[in-house]
């Protein structure tokens, strides 16, 4: 069985979904991100997801503050109500970039 991974982004009454599969994407209000979040909350470079392997061969995603060279956002990430760096991400997480702004994290089993 093969699951779809899934990024449920909820901001100015806006609602789109990203399917996830590459290894990684970039999320911010930069137009050159992965996921561009346009927002005066949101950093240019405000979050990083990176796809990392279970040992039976499916994959899971973690989210990591700021860019790939570790340059933090300003706002940060509140993951479940929790302010994180870092969070291997689960079916349900929610995570917030700032004020009105969140996605859902949502893992779906396919045939």
């Amino acid at each position: 069985m093969q699951q779809i991974h899934c990024l449920v982004v909820e901001y100015e009454k806006n609602r789109r979904e990203f399917i996830l599969s590459n290894p990684i994407y970039s999320i911010g209000s930069d137009p050159k991100c992965d996921i561009c979040l346009i927002s005066q909350f949101v950093s240019r470079r405000h979050a990083t997801l990176v796809q990392l392997p279970y040992e039976d061969g499916s994959y899971y995603y973690r989210i990591m503050d700021g860019n790939l060279k570790g340059k933090p956002s300003a706002n940060g990430l509140l993951i479940n109500g929790h302010k994180l760096q870092a969070h291997d991400l689960q079916n349900e997480d929610v995570i917030i970039f700032g004020p009105g702004i969140q996605a859902g994290y949502a893992v779906r089993a396919t045939n």
